[in-house]
């Protein structure tokens, strides 16, 4: 006689559930460690030499991420809700207090540079503003001022001309006990597949950042949940608002997370690689600039952000040349999901993120009459001191300001849970 034991693993976003538990409010801490590239030598690149870059870090944070604002639509069949994030200072976790000093590129400067490097008025407003404070292509601030906001001096000046900008500048400015947008999710209910799958952000189901439809598209989970029942030639997607774009795993190779058996689950090469299925993602299009890296400036209110793996990881070998100091290297470097593949819980993860700033030559702006006429009655006022052209050194580099930007740890006490939540800031 032949005795048969079934069980049902109940993963729906129900009210009730043990899924919705655990996707509403995850239990085990999460960790933001943050590493900086310190220039050391910024005079030299000035005069256009190799840039110098010293890792510094980490600098820890822990990450409450609870789901809010949960509203079930359609029968249960999807549920809407904002993922809000806030982050704590980890002094037992950290190199150093947040008022430690980098010495990094001034974004702002470069930002706005970029902006307006073919309006000659506000060029000259630039140049001439720099020149009266010693302001460069380098700033030093604190590592909290650096990610969550200082006033900038040449933002504020600009406000004359623009009143419309906003004169704080951070990495993650606004983003501190905020969301980015809400989400809705199908609950799984009618199909175990689409557990906590996005159906819409911010109240559309396609991304207009990029230049095609494929890359426009937002797929899968946002890298917090899976489905049950995972097999290893699964192929996982994600979409990440960090990165603008949803990316996609495959697996790698069996693990174990305090006993707990679990596939490993990574993104191959292929998903930053200079190929013509990512051609959308180049900007503005046929502005490739190689394997490895995404300029994200489209959804990054045009500013020169190129997104990257850590020490450029995976990327173009002439990235890693450029810059002395990168040492990319798989196990530190490289973003992994492992997961228990019968429940999709996910027992750890590491999504790992640099932030890079393209640093380009921008050509010396002649004042025309008419904006001379206007800068005059500018510096009459006081607001700028001195009229400079408005020219700025040519590196044609990426350059690393902060990397490991999202890799995040998990430290789980050891009489905890084996059911691990993601670390992935997305």
């Amino acid at each position: 006689m032949c005795y048969f034991i079934v069980f049902t693993i109940e993963i729906v976003l129900r009210n009730g559930t043990h899924a919705f538990d655990v996707w509403e409010n995850p239990p085990p801490p999460v960790y933001m460690q943050f590493y900086f590239f310190n220039v050391t030598n910024p005079a030299e690149v000035l005069k256009g030499e190799r840039p110098a870059v010293l890792e510094v870090g980490p600098y820890t944070y822990r990450e409450f991420r609870p789901m809010e604002r949960v509203n079930f639509l359609e029968n249960g069949t999807k549920v809407s809700a904002v993922n809000t994030k806030t982050y704590v200072f980890q002094s037992d976790m950290s190199k150093g207090p947040e008022s430690d000093l980098i010495r990094t590129v001034n974004i702002p400067a470069m930002t706005v540079m970029e902006k307006f490097k073919d309006t000659s008025f506000i060029a000259n407003i630039i140049s001439s503003y720099m020149k009266s404070v010693n302001e460069d292509l380098f700033t030093t601030q604190t590592v909290g001022e650096l990610l969550w906001g200082y006033k900038d001096g040449l933002l504020k000046a600009l406000k004359v001309v623009d009143p419309t900008l906003d004169d704080v500048f951070g990495l993650f400015y606004k983003q501190n006990a905020t969301d980015d947008g809400e989400y809705v999710f199908l609950t799984g209910q009618q199909s175990y597949k689409d557990f906590a799958v996005i159906d819409q952000w911010k109240g559309q189901n396609s991304l207009n950042w990029w230049t095609t439809d494929e890359c426009n598209m937002i797929n899968g989970t946002n890298g917090a949940s899976f489905h049950p029942i995972i097999t290893k030639n699964e192929t996982l997607y994600m979409f990440s608002s960090d990165l603008c774009r949803s990316i996609y795993a495959i697996y790698e190779e069996e693990s174990s997370v305090m006993g707990v058996p679990g596939y490993r689950f990574s993104p191959p090469s292929k998903v930053f690689a200079n190929t013509t299925e990512n051609a959308g993602f180049c900007s503005p299009p046929g502005n490739c600039l190689g394997s490895g890296v995404l300029q994200v400036s489209a959804c990054k209110q045009d500013a020169p952000i190129v997104m990257s793996s850590p020490h450029f990881y995976q990327a173009d070998e002439k990235f890693v040349k450029d810059i002395f100091g990168m040492k990319p290297n798989k196990e530190q470097h490289e973003t992994i999901i492992d997961i228990n593949p019968l429940t999709g819980i996910v027992l750890q993860a590491a999504k790992r993120l640099q932030v890079n700033v393209f640093v380009e030559k921008i050509p010396s702006v002649v004042i025309d009459e008419v904006s001379a006429k206007q800068l005059q009655v500018i510096v009459a006022e006081g607001n700028v001191v001195v009229n400079i052209p408005f020219m700025l050194i040519g590196l044609g580099i990426l350059l690393g300001v902060i990397f490991m930007v999202a890799q995040c740890r998990q430290r789980i006490p050891e009489s905890s849970s084996a059911e691990r939540q993601p670390l992935l800031k997305s």
